[in-house]
């Protein structure tokens, strides 16, 4: 059987809006796995699984090293992690390479999505500052997989979708209560 798609949902500030606007809109048996990279202070309790769990009804987990992903499952970074996936279908965790302000972990996700799911990897970058997200929408992009970036206009902070969109690796701009049909529209056997 072939590795489940996977949704990588990269944010940082302002994220959690548009975090739980798509979660809300994704149905209960999607077929699809997600897992959310929020920028955070490594510092701040990770409070971001309990928030994101009343959005949905899909089970919200924080990743543990080694973790295999299932379908219709939520993943979180815990604080102070970059997650990758090996083997299709494994996620990892490591302790960051980089220090505080030069982290990319929504690249660091992205890319390994792409280099594992191929064409059945997906990207979505939602609200941030900088630019982390667009290195990965264009590896995603690059193997044929989906990528998708917040309306520039609906995000808090529009610098991380911009700077995606202005790289020209983008498929799909939608707000993000749109994305999940948009989503399992391209993504339907």
């Amino acid at each position: 059987a072939s590795p489940a798609r996977i949704v990588g949902l990269g944010a940082s500030a302002g994220g959690l809006a548009p975090l739980e606007e798509f979660l809300a809109h994704v149905p209960a048996s999607s077929g699809l796995a997600y897992v959310v990279v929020q920028h955070m202070d490594p510092t701040h309790k990770a409070m971001l699984g309990e928030l994101l769990q009343r959005a949905t009804p899909m089970p919200v987990r924080e990743v543990s090293d080694s973790q295999r992903v299932e379908v219709d499952t939520v993943y979180v970074i815990p604080p102070n992690a970059e997650i990758t996936l090996a083997g299709g279908s494994m996620l990892h965790l490591a302790e960051p390479s980089q220090p505080r302000g030069l982290r990319l972990p929504i690249d660091v996700l992205f890319s390994s999505l792409a280099r594992e799911l191929g064409e059945r990897a997906i990207g979505v970058v939602l609200s941030g500052m900088g630019s982390d997200g667009t290195l990965g929408l264009q590896a995603i992009r690059t193997q044929g997989g989906l990528t998708v970036a917040q309306q520039p206009e609906s995000a808090q902070f529009d610098s991380m979708p911009r700077s995606a969109i202005a790289a020209g690796c983008v498929d799909i701009v939608a707000q993000p209560a749109e994305m999940p049909a948009r989503i399992l529209r391209v993504t339907a056997p």
